[in-house]
């Protein structure tokens, strides 16, 4: 069986809401300033990435960690499904596929936003960045990986899967092409009508 894999942050949720206010509550909490509407327009990369830009390395752990304890009260409710998320998801099952979600979150936190959309992945997996991205993709079988950061394609394209960008996030289409897209969507509600141009005879669990 073959799987589609597809990022978390700004390809199915449009996180910024939740997550602009956990850092909001984290900067009032610490008293270190966070700009969070800058911290949202570079979602992608592990949050020790971010958290690193406003403390401290010796800081960076323990203001990591509060993040987190915060981000279930603060982050989950404002962060709306992105449109054609759910749609997309469906088209993968109706095709005889299975649903992967791979994100630089934690996969507890990640599963609350999935819980909390509706939104059903066969398989979830978190902290997954750049190589463990690749990883994953190769060990699941997938046919395709969809994501809006430049490293999202950059792992499709290590681990020979078909990359489809989304310019709702960060990245630009040209960027996004640039780093091994396949092709660019402006959203997921184009989605559907792409994947069956995809092809989907790759697998390496129940072929």
């Amino acid at each position: 069986m073959f799987s589609v894999g597809f990022d978390l942050d700004m390809t199915l949720v449009d996180s910024r809401p939740g997550i602009a206010a956990a850092f909001r509550r984290l900067s009032a909490l610490t008293g270190v300033p966070i700009d969070a509407d800058l911290a949202v327009t570079r979602l992608g990369p592990p949050l020790e990435h971010e958290i690193a830009y406003w403390y401290p390395a010796a800081e960076v752990p323990a203001a990591v960690a509060r993040y987190r304890a915060l981000y279930p009260d603060h982050a989950v409710a404002p962060s709306p499904a992105l449109p054609g998320a759910a749609e997309a998801l469906a088209a993968v099952r109706a095709a005889g596929g299975r649903v992967l979600v791979l994100t630089a979150k934690k996969t507890e936190l990640a599963a609350l936003h999935l819980r909390h959309l509706g939104l059903v992945a066969d398989e979830l997996r978190g902290l997954a960045w750049a190589d463990g991205k690749a990883l994953a993709l190769r060990e699941t079988g997938a046919v395709a990986y969809v994501g809006d950061h430049v490293a999202d394609m950059a792992a499709a394209r290590a681990a020979g899967v078909f990359a489809v960008g989304v310019t709702t996030g960060p990245c630009t289409a040209d960027e996004l092409v640039q780093a091994g897209a396949d092709t660019v969507l402006a959203d997921l509600r184009g989605f559907p009508l792409l994947l069956a141009q995809i092809p989907l005879g790759r697998g390496v669990t129940g072929d």
